[in-house]
C-alpha cells in the first residue's frame, strides 16, 4: 500500500540514525578521472578521493550510495568492519586534540626586552 512503511524500511532508517550501528563502506578509486565529465570529477572529490588507489571509509547512507552509483565504473566498494582495536581506539580517542598551553606572552616580552638591550649595546659600541 502506498504511504505505508515496511518494517524492513523502518529498521534500515533506524540504523542510519544510530551511528554505532551504522554500516561502513570502504570506497577505493580504481580508475583515473582524466577525460571524465565534470560532474563525475566533482563526485569523486566529494567522496574524498582524487587518485587511483586512494581509499576512504564512509557511513552507509542513501546519499553516499547515490554518489557511488554515479561513479560505479571508477570506484570499488566493499563493506568495512572495524577490528576490535580500531573500535577501542575510537572510543578512547578524544573528540578534540588537546594542546599544551603556551606561555608565549611571557616569552615574547622577555625576547623583546633582550632585543632592546642588544640594540642599546650595539649603539654604545658604535659611539
Amino acid at each position: 500500500m502506498p504511504g505505508r512503511w515496511l518494517v524492513s524500511e523502518v529498521c534500515q532508517l533506524q540504523n542510519y540514525l544510530i551511528p554505532d550501528k551504522m554500516m561502513k563502506l570502504k570506497v577505493k578509486q580504481i580508475r583515473s578521472i582524466i577525460d571524465r565529465p565534470e560532474r563525475q570529477k566533482l563526485t569523486i572529490k566529494a567522496l574524498g578521493l582524487g587518485r587511483p588507489n586512494w581509499e576512504k571509509i564512509h557511513n552507509d547512507t542513501p546519499q553516499i550510495r547515490g554518489m557511488i552509483n554515479k561513479v560505479v565504473h571508477l570506484v570499488e566498494v566493499s563493506e568495512f568492519e572495524p577490528t576490535v582495536e580500531e573500535q577501542t581506539q575510537s572510543i578512547t580517542k578524544p573528540a578534540v586534540k588537546r594542546t599544551k598551553k603556551s606561555v608565549t606572552s611571557k616569552n615574547t616580552a622577555a625576547a623583546k626586552s633582550a632585543k632592546k638591550k642588544t640594540n642599546k649595546t650595539k649603539k654604545e659600541i658604535k659611539k
